[in-house]
């Protein structure tokens, strides 16, 4: 090939170039995911103020605890799933949340030890214990589609478990939405429909969010 053939060649190969932007770094993307979930706080408190919540945590801290491990399970998954979404990211950035999720579990396993229930709440019946289960994954639904939708602008190479972390945010986030309304306390039926439903939450992630990460 010749020179002036050869420099051709590179030239037309560098006009159909597109220039790629940078994406903000993890922890902006995180903050711009966290926006949708304020949204949705900032319509139920106006719904339900938070007079009832801070009751219930008053006459009951184990409820508080569980809120903040759930609220910070959210924050520390969705952040690790944009982290591993950057390639070269290590995959211990997938261990972040655990502290926080271990928060969650124990504080909210301390409430079927207590002898005496929270103010302004009931043991959970079979229809608010269900009622919980829909409200988990209604919500976990657009802040999933919301995760799935940036983190397809970078380029995950571990796409199974960067789904993992993006269904355990949205379940987290979606249950500590749901304490702002729950007059229900931490009975053992109501716990495990809020296992089941983060579950539910987790697994269709993986099965959904994985096959659409890694599309390309």
């Amino acid at each position: 090939m010749s020179e002036p053939r050869h420099q051709a060649l590179i030239d037309a190969l560098g006009a159909e170039l597109v220039p790629v932007r940078r994406l903000p770094p993890p922890w902006l993307r995180t903050l711009g995911w966290l926006a949708l979930v304020a949204v949705f706080a900032v319509l139920l408190f106006a719904r339900y103020g938070d007079a009832p919540m801070l009751r219930r945590w008053a006459g009951a801290p184990d409820l508080a605890w569980a809120a903040l491990g759930a609220v910070f399970t959210a924050i520390t998954a969705a952040w690790a799933a944009f982290a591993l979404a950057v390639p070269g990211r290590s995959r211990a950035w997938a261990w972040l949340p655990l502290p926080s999720a271990l928060l969650w579990v124990a504080a909210s396993g301390l409430g079927c030890l207590r002898t005496w229930l929270a103010p302004d709440t009931s043991v959970a019946t079979l229809h608010q214990s269900a009622d919980c289960l829909v409200f988990i994954i209604a919500f976990s639904i657009p802040l999933s589609a919301l995760l799935v939708w940036l983190l397809r602008r970078a380029c995950p190479l571990r796409p199974l478990l960067t789904a993992l972390q993006v269904g355990l945010a949205s379940a987290a986030a979606s249950a500590s939405l749901l304490e702002i309304c729950h007059a229900v306390d931490a009975a053992a039926t109501d716990l495990l429909t809020h296992a089941l439903a983060v579950l539910i939450v987790i697994g269709a992630n993986a099965a959904m969010g994985g096959r659409l990460l890694s599309r390309r």
